[in-house]
């Protein structure tokens, strides 16, 4: 059966992706902050082994790898993500700490973690990293600098792993707007029910990994364009 890594996995698109991809007899290793969250949210899912923990943290990062030991892994998805403050300050402002953290969970820690599975990844038939970015990445959004600028930082770090890795397949997914307690955050005391769930993203991931086109920006609704549409 494939291995796949994926970060953040108690919640929102990383909760959905790895239940998503155990139905399919993936085995996973997956991990959170929140011990607790993460357990309950894996409670009745087989072949997923929980790992709680921040991704910031190499020690953490260590026994994620110590957890791959010595099978190829056949995908690692970097999804745990920081948005900074609530709400969302403009870069003017913006506190320099709290933006290393930004920076430190949603460019540093997805590639340090890379760096440790390279050797599982080219192990595997058909490697595959998926970092998980925003259309704040691409998108000048009044008050999403700190985000919205590690995001852009996490795609081009995407593209030149890419282009060094070229035995595998490296993507920055975007999966668009979800129903999530983040995009809450980042709209504090606004309604986001019209915002589709993540559970809904799940079938671009599947169809991602069943094509594997070229490394590259990839976003969700792309995917899933029927074929032949613009």
């Amino acid at each position: 059966m494939p291995l796949g890594l994926i970060t953040g996995a108690s919640k929102g698109l990383g909760r959905a992706a790895a239940r998503g991809l155990a139905a399919q007899g993936w085995d996973l290793i997956v991990d959170a902050r929140d011990a607790d969250a993460l357990t309950t949210a894996f409670a009745d899912t087989p072949r997923v082994t929980t790992i709680d923990g921040d991704v910031t943290d190499p020690l953490h990062r260590q026994a994620l790898a110590r957890a791959v030991g010595d099978r190829p892994l056949d995908l690692l998805v970097n999804n745990a993500s920081r948005l900074g403050p609530s709400p969302q300050p403009p870069l003017a402002t913006y506190d320099l700490d709290e933006l290393r953290r930004v920076y430190d969970t949603n460019v540093v820690a997805p590639l340090a973690l890379a760096q440790l599975l390279l050797p599982a990844l080219h192990a595997a038939p058909a490697g595959t990293i998926v970092n998980v970015t925003s259309d704040a990445s691409v998108e000048a959004y009044a008050g999403w600098g700190g985000y919205g600028s590690s995001k852009a930082a996490l795609d081009q770090l995407s593209a030149i792993l890419a282009e060094e890795q070229r035995e595998l397949r490296v993507y920055a997914f975007d999966p668009g707007d979800m129903r999530t307690e983040m995009h809450q955050a980042a709209f504090p005391g606004e309604d986001i029910s019209d915002r589709p769930e993540p559970e809904t993203v799940v079938p671009a991931v599947v169809a991602l990994l069943d094509r594997r086109p070229p490394s590259g920006r990839i976003r969700a609704a792309d995917v899933l364009a029927p074929v032949g549409a613009c």
